[in-house]
């Protein structure tokens, strides 16, 4: 089995030698070390490479998370990876816990497994970052009928048929996307407690401004659950506005019917009009939407079946 552990990067010559120093190589056959610069203005490369990374990979600018975490996955599966484990750069997990987070993959009980911070005492954090990351997994789980407790965390691993899989769009980030994109195409999820090992120093690179971060990704969380599962995603907004606006025109029917009146409720008219008409254009673009769907599933199918048969 070969393990390609990769790190994205961006700014972190301070911590990333101490991470790659402490990635254990006796986990599997063959453990290679892979860092995805992301447009570092720092000596990051320079630390990575005397700290024994194998391959560096640079983007020219700064792109944002999701993009170097494509960029990671696909340098990984090029290199020939059986299993992808994705760490942090700026020290705060623990590189031991790694054989812990591969096991299930080896053991065949999960495609990708990930650390959750919170089945246990949960990490020092501000009382804003732990409510959203508590929120944006409850929204999560109510997408995909699962019950995880931390969809935030990159530190995670990944077999090379979940690695094969993943579809993403996200630029500036991508760990909710992972877990909608994988468990609609029915991949299996584990989720492995882990300790936060140290408190990162600064700002965060990835959330930055906490509400442009948390619009990002709810966009990003809302278009997921758009594309897998339209039906529900439009029906239920056509519906939403189609039962009401029945309602009201059986109501002043039975009005009119019986006293031969409708005021002074007129307006109401107009208002069920407009529920009927837009409800029912939004459960046919229910029916449109899930007819694209089958056909993003199939050239997703096709996609799969290329990049397979590229990296064998």
């Amino acid at each position: 089995m070969k393990a390609v552990v990769m790190i994205p990067a961006y700014n972190e010559e301070k911590t990333i030698g101490h991470v790659i120093k402490g990635i254990p190589r006796n986990f599997a056959d063959e453990v290679k070390v892979l860092v995805i610069n992301d447009g570092s203005q720092d000596n990051t490369v320079g630390y990575a490479k005397r700290a024994g990374a194998d391959d560096v990979v640079s983007h020219k600018r700064n792109k944002g998370l999701g993009h170097a975490f494509r960029t990671g996955i696909d340098n990984a599966l090029r290199m020939g990876a059986d299993v992808i484990v994705n760490i942090d750069a700026d020290g705060q997990f623990d590189p031991r816990d790694i054989p812990r987070l591969v096991k299930p993959i080896v053991d065949k009980e999960a495609d990708m497994v990930t650390c959750t911070r919170f089945a246990g005492k949960a990490p020092k954090m501000p009382k804003v970052k732990k409510f959203g990351n508590k929120r944006f997994t409850n929204l999560v789980n109510r997408f995909t009928g699962e019950k995880f407790t931390d969809t935030q965390c990159g530190f995670r691993a990944y077999s090379k048929e979940a690695a094969l899989r993943l579809t993403l769009f996200g630029g500036h980030t991508y760990t909710q996307e992972v877990f909608l994109n994988l468990v609609f195409k029915g991949m299996q999820i584990k989720e492995v407690p882990c300790k936060v090992k140290g408190e990162r120093e600064g700002k965060s690179r990835v959330v930055g401004s906490i509400s442009g971060y948390s619009l990002r990704s709810l966009l990003l969380i809302i278009r997921a659950h758009r594309d897998f599962r339209p039906l529900k995603f439009f029906g239920r907004l056509g519906l939403v506005m189609f039962v009401p606006g029945v309602v009201i025109g059986i109501v002043l029917g039975l009005r009119l019917l019986l006293y031969n009146v409708i005021s002074p409720y007129l307006s109401l008219v107009y208002i069920g009009v407009v529920l009927i008409v837009v409800g029912a254009l939004l459960l046919v673009m229910a029916l449109i939407a899930d007819m694209y769907t089958r056909q993003r599933l199939l050239q997703e199918e096709i996609l799969y079946r290329l990049k397979k048969r590229e990296y064998e």
